[in-house]
This record gives C-alpha cells, sequence and structure tokens, in this order.
C-alpha cells in the first residue's frame, strides 16, 4: 500500500494542483463583480440634506455650474465631462479639518497623477474670503496641480446650493455670516454621468485608500458599459 502511494504522489499533487486552479478560475468567473451604488438624497442624513430634495429616490445629478478656479479661469461642468472626479467642501482659513483634508486630496492627486480620467474639484465655502489672488496662493503653498485639481470660488449661494442639493455635504444652509456654512469631512465621488458614487471621510486616511479602490472598481464598471 505505502509503494502504491509512494508511486501516484507526484500524480496526486499535480491534481491537487491542477483542481485548486480550476476552482479558482471558476469561482472568479461566478463571483460578481463589486459595484458602487448611486447615491440618492434620500439615502445620506437629512442634516446633509436640503429640504427640497429630501425625498428624490433617482435620477440624482450634482447640478451644472459656473465657478471661478485659481487662477481666475471660469470653470464649469464641461471642464468635468467624461471624467470621475472627487469634490469636497473647505476654506482657506480653517485651521482645523481642512489642512489635512487638502493634505489627502494632494495624496490623491499624486497617486493619480498620471490618470487623465479623475480630476479634483474643491470649493470654498468662504467665496468672499477666498477669492483668486488667496486661492493662487493657498494652491501653490499646497503643491495643487492645475491641470489635475481646481480650487473653486464663486456666488456664495450656488456654493451653498451645491453643497446641500448637489452633493448633500453641509449641515446647514447658512445664516448670512462669512463663515456660516458647517461643510463637513466628506471627500465625494463623481461618476462621468454625475452622479454620486460614494462618500469618505477626507481626514482618515483609510478612507483615503477605500476611495482610491473604488475609483478602480468604478473605472471598471464604466469599461464594460
Amino acid at each position: 500500500m505505502l509503494q502504491f502511494f509512494s508511486k501516484y504522489k507526484f500524480f496526486a499533487v499535480v491534481l491537487f494542483v491542477l483542481s485548486a486552479i480550476i476552482i479558482s478560475i471558476i469561482y472568479s468567473i461566478l463571483k460578481p463583480d463589486r459595484v458602487l451604488p448611486v447615491y440618492e438624497p434620500d439615502m445620506v442624513n437629512v442634516e446633509l440634506v436640503d429640504s427640497t430634495v429630501q425625498y428624490i429616490r433617482k435620477y440624482h445629478k450634482i447640478a451644472d455650474f459656473e465657478l471661478i478656479n485659481q487662477n481666475g479661469k471660469e470653470v464649469t461642468q464641461q471642464d468635468y465631462k467624461d471624467k470621475i472626479y472627487v469634490a469636497d467642501f473647505f476654506f482657506t482659513t480653517c485651521q482645523t479639518i481642512c489642512p489635512i483634508m487638502t493634505g489627502h486630496m494632494k495624496e490623491i492627486q499624486e497617486r493619480l497623477k498620471s490618470d487623465t480620467d479623475v480630476l479634483l474639484l474643491s470649493h470654498s465655502v468662504t467665496p468672499k474670503i477666498d477669492d483668486v489672488a488667496r486661492l493662487k496662493k493657498y494652491a501653490v503653498d499646497k503643491g495643487v496641480d492645475d491641470s489635475k485639481w481646481n480650487l473653486v470660488t464663486g456666488d456664495k449661494k450656488q456654493i451653498y446650493d451645491l453643497a446641500r442639493k448637489s452633493y448633500l455635504a453641509a449641515k446647514s444652509d447658512g445664516d448670512g455670516g462669512p463663515y456660516d456654512m458647517v461643510h463637513t469631512e466628506n471627500f465625494i465621488l463623481v461618476d462621468k454621468k454625475k452622479h454620486i458614487r460614494g462618500f469618505y471621510d477626507g481626514t482618515n486616511p483609510e478612507e483615503i485608500d477605500r476611495l482610491l479602490e473604488d475609483i478602480t472598481v468604478l473605472k471598471q464598471e464604466i469599461s464594460k458599459n
């Protein structure tokens, strides 16, 4: 008996390896691809959503916009046409979460430097303070790549409407003061159809890794459609 097993040991090992490979291939074929959700306003904390869009359950998209970037150039939805992008809200004089968020946005910029399908967009929630000159200085200080990342200012109401009605990322629509926007630490992942596909804590390094993984998932989804 021992001689029999010794004689066929090699074939048994080969058979085992082949079986493992076949099972692995079958599993990979049958396993469904991970797909990111499409976020609608009714899926998000009501504190972050304007009451006028709170109960939308289908077809929510980022509204068109006209803002000005750190170079004094007009930035519209056309600049992000057929692009995946990551958006957030900040202000240059913020000393709490904003520097961390900006640092992590810079990390995303560097890690996706050669990926022309992905752009970044940061909106100032104090647009009267953050004029073009201030945004430009901030951009230079933080190492912003102008071809990849727009820091934008403009009409305050438009920015606040974008935050609450489009990106679903602010806790208050303000009381008229310069710091009345209670913006969140959220980074928002937007697909090429202007749909929200993910929210991430912009102060958490692990969340940045998750965001980058989800961008890969989203690109795979797009390539199959």
